[in-house]
């Protein structure tokens, strides 16, 4: 059967939240104001994050087949995203056999090569690709992970990131304890610019956080790219009686001399990335290299379910762990790691849900299964398990 039509729009997934927050939001913490987590730009204080980031209006991705069936798959930055979608990537795909995911894959890897394949591309390759794994699993009537291998494990562990500050991270965290998570990453509020003072304050939300949930409980930490090989030696250092479980997407993502070198100054640390990495190839070279320890790839931004297969492979070839940036929040994650035998995590962000918000409210894609005390399994239903229709998506496109 072939594919007649791909369309990309952009759509509102916005929860529907009823419940009203146990605490009032706040706007400083440890003595300092913060305008979210560190980012490479924090040098440029004068501005806000709203000054340089974009605006991440969401995407939506139909395919449909000559029976009328349907796969859905999403990414960000619709306004960029779309027409890579509507204006290239559909009259690639529009005429192909549904069953071939790995040749269209393929096609469009190396259609969007001239012009840069990382990046905006790869969202929106990754929005059609999910989709197709959607598509082919609605026709052959089987969740997509019966089709990528079948269960490899009972339930997925899951941990919660703390990426919203605004009810107090203590708050915060005693809410993901209430939830029943065994395991939490905390964001750093400052990178390398902020020198010994900012590594000090760094130490006391850890040190915080440590004494907050004990010593049965996991603590990661994310530098959303913001460090330096010196200030992250420095860093991990000064961290070391916390026994962090990991530090994450700690430099630019293309600094690959970087890479070696912090790997050769901290090798006892746990080092993870992955996020804004593209495609295979940066996964390949890490692997072969030794640079990381766990990969990161969102699904949504890395080129889909079929790249996400292929990392997984390769992280198990080099016996390395494969943990998927926000793999919880939407079916595609789920999938993932209940079939990968490499994938020992999932991950829970977004902010998960502010203190007191029951997190079935926080559900974007109706269908998505909720976390329960710190775990979650896919739906079995066909595809990725949606429970919405075209109705819904035509209300919620704009």
């Amino acid at each position: 059967m072939k594919i007649v039509s791909v369309k990309a729009f952009e759509i509102d997934l916005t929860p529907n939240i009823k419940s009203k927050p146990r605490y009032k939001k706040i706007t400083s913490e440890f003595g300092r104001e913060f305008d979210g987590f560190t980012s490479p730009m924090q040098k440029y204080s004068h501005l806000k994050r709203s000054d340089w980031s974009l605006e991440e209006k969401r995407l939506g991705c139909i395919v449909t087949a000559e029976d009328g069936t349907w796969g859905f798959g999403t990414t960000i930055l619709s306004q960029l995203t779309m027409p890579i979608i509507n204006n290239h990537l559909a009259k690639l795909i529009e005429g192909q056999n549904l069953m071939a995911t790995e040749k269209m894959w393929d096609m469009m890897q190396k259609s969007t090569s001239f012009y840069g394949t990382a990046g905006l591309p790869s969202y929106a390759i990754s929005a059609v690709d999910n989709a197709l794994w959607d598509l082919k699993g609605k026709i052959l009537k089987v969740p997509v992970y019966e089709l990528i291998g079948g269960p490899q494990k009972d339930k997925i562990f899951v941990y919660a990131s703390n990426t919203d500050f605004s009810y107090g991270t203590k708050n915060t965290i005693d809410w993901f304890l209430e939830l029943g998570f065994k395991a939490v990453k905390l964001f750093l509020r400052e990178g390398s610019d902020t020198g010994l003072e900012g590594i000090n304050r760094s130490v006391e939300l850890v040190a915080q956080t440590r004494e907050q949930v004990g010593d049965s409980i996991e603590i990661a930490l994310d530098a959303w790219m913001s460090l330096d090989v010196d200030y992250a030696t420095r860093l991990v250092e000064a961290l070391r009686p916390y026994k962090i479980k990991w530090l994450e997407d700690y430099m630019i993502p293309e600094s690959t001399e970087n890479y070696f070198n912090l790997r050769n100054r901290v090798p006892y640390q746990t080092l993870a990335t992955g996020e804004h990495w593209y495609s295979t190839h940066p996964f390949a070279f890490a692997a072969s290299h030794g640079l990381v320890d766990i990969f990161q790839p969102d699904l949504s931004w890395v080129g889909g379910l079929t790249a996400g297969i292929k990392i997984c492979n390769i992280a198990q070839a080099h016996g390395l762990s494969v943990i998927p940036h926000a793999s919880s929040n939407y079916p595609y994650g789920q999938h993932l790691a209940y079939a990968m035998p490499s994938v020992t995590w999932a991950e829970r962000s977004e902010g998960v849900s502010p203190p007191g918000i029951p997190l079935e409210e926080m559900v974007r894609l109706p269908g998505t299964p909720t976390i329960k005390d710190g775990y979650v399994k896919p739906s079995d239903s066909p595809g990725f398990g949606f429970e919405f229709d075209l109705d819904w998506v035509e209300n919620r496109a704009k």
